[in-house]
């Protein structure tokens, strides 16, 4: 009885607990970003809940002004459609608008018209371009924040002067109105504005959120600032803009890249840019090719068994036997007298090698120049085949 001996493995791949060991390094990073980015979103969630909502007691809702105003004998009812703040701009109400940038060109054209010549109050909160532009006609947003929040009245409005010091800086403003009351300046500019009409009513415009928030309303003049403002008329109405809306105009589908802002979109593309340099960079050589010393001596047989096993784990018979019949023409190629540019075409080799065969076995064309075995056994039968032939040449 005969014995195969076993070959050892030259499999260089890697085994399970290898790629274990090289990524739980990554896999724990990328956890840890994960949880961490969980725990931000629900803090940030947390804090920003029922942002200026009068029926909000979180830190940044307005309770406590609702609160405030309802022991002075105003009522507070809130809107969160178009709809019902055009019916509610009525005299003797104060109309708040709690995000006014969040309303589309058109809702606020109609809040405008409806606002304009009814005799309420209009207080928009913190309004930016454009839509200040449409809703204070006349009054612009300067680009640059107030970075200093506390600040003086130094204006002769009479709710400014008993509030005092109050924390309205933020966005700035200017306006060519001429009867207007410019309040609380910072470099000049207002971060409170008062616009009279001549119906009686007036727009107020604050340049920040922070007297109508539960946790400021007990510093400086803030509380004093938002009862003035809001607590003039005996009716508030707080208008929530809504995303749900029916009045505004509808935007067909939108795609996923129309929901993200402008910032991630460039800076994505920067990314994008940067990781192409960087292939650039590290893909471009600097010169021609440099010949280097391998770190240790790989015997021929071993690069053969591997090529081979590569081969056989792809199936690959018909480059297999290509290989085979390649490399026999060009050895035949010099001991038959035929230059080794001509080893591969079979009108000069095979003339020439049968010159030097005795004429029995299989045809040296079938052998140099035929068709792929069709199994292992075939290319086994192929590779003793040519070696047959070469060593036959050889004796000749």
């Amino acid at each position: 009885m005969t014995t195969e001996a076993t070959l050892p493995s030259t499999s260089a791949s890697p085994t399970a607990r290898q790629l274990w060991t090289r990524a739980r390094g990554i896999l724990l990073a990328l956890l840890l970003l994960l949880a961490g980015a969980v725990a931000i979103a629900a803090l940030r969630s947390g804090a920003q809940h029922g942002r200026l909502d009068p029926r909000s007691a979180d830190p940044y809702g307005s309770r406590a002004v609702a609160a405030l105003l309802a022991d002075h004998g105003v009522s507070t009812r809130v809107v969160t459609t178009l709809d019902q703040a055009r019916d509610a701009a009525r005299p003797g109400a104060t109309l708040l608008v709690a995000a006014p940038d969040l309303l589309t060109d058109s809702q606020q054209s109609q809040l405008r018209t409806a606002t304009t010549g009814s005799g309420v109050r209009t207080v928009l909160v913190a309004p930016d371009t454009p839509s200040i532009g449409r809703l204070a006609p006349g009054v612009t947003a300067d680009p640059e924040l107030s970075f200093e929040t506390t600040l003086a009245p130094n204006c002769p409005l009479p709710e400014a002067q008993r509030a005092g010091t109050a924390d309205t800086g933020g966005i700035r403003y200017s306006t060519t109105a001429a009867r207007a009351d410019s309040c609380y300046p910072n470099d000049g500019l207002p971060t409170l504005l008062r616009l009279p009409q001549a119906s009686g009513g007036d727009t107020v415009v604050i340049g920040a959120p922070d007297i109508l928030y539960n946790d400021r309303l007990d510093k400086r003049g803030n509380a004093s600032l938002a009862l003035q403002l809001l607590g003039s008329r005996p009716h508030l109405v707080w208008y929530l803009p809504s995303l749900t809306d029916d009045s505004a105009p509808d935007q067909g589908k939108r795609s996923f890249f129309d929901l993200l802002p402008s910032g991630w979109l460039w800076g994505t593309l920067q990314l994008f840019v940067a990781a192409l340099l960087a292939a650039l960079w590290r893909a471009r050589r600097l010169g021609p090719l440099v010949p280097e010393k391998l770190p240790v001596a790989i015997r021929a047989s071993e690069t053969a068994e591997g090529r081979a096993r590569l081969y056989r784990k792809a199936n690959a018979r018909d480059r297999a036997a290509a290989a085979l019949r390649s490399t026999t023409r060009t050895r035949l190629a010099p001991l038959v007298g035929i230059p080794l540019s001509r080893a591969h075409t079979p009108e000069a080799l095979l003339p020439a090698l049968s010159a030097h065969l005795e004429g029995d076995g299989q045809s040296p064309h079938d052998l140099l120049f035929g068709p792929p075995p069709g199994d292992d056994a075939a290319l086994v039968s192929l590779a003793d085949q040519l070696d047959a032939l070469e060593r036959e040449v050889r004796r000749s």
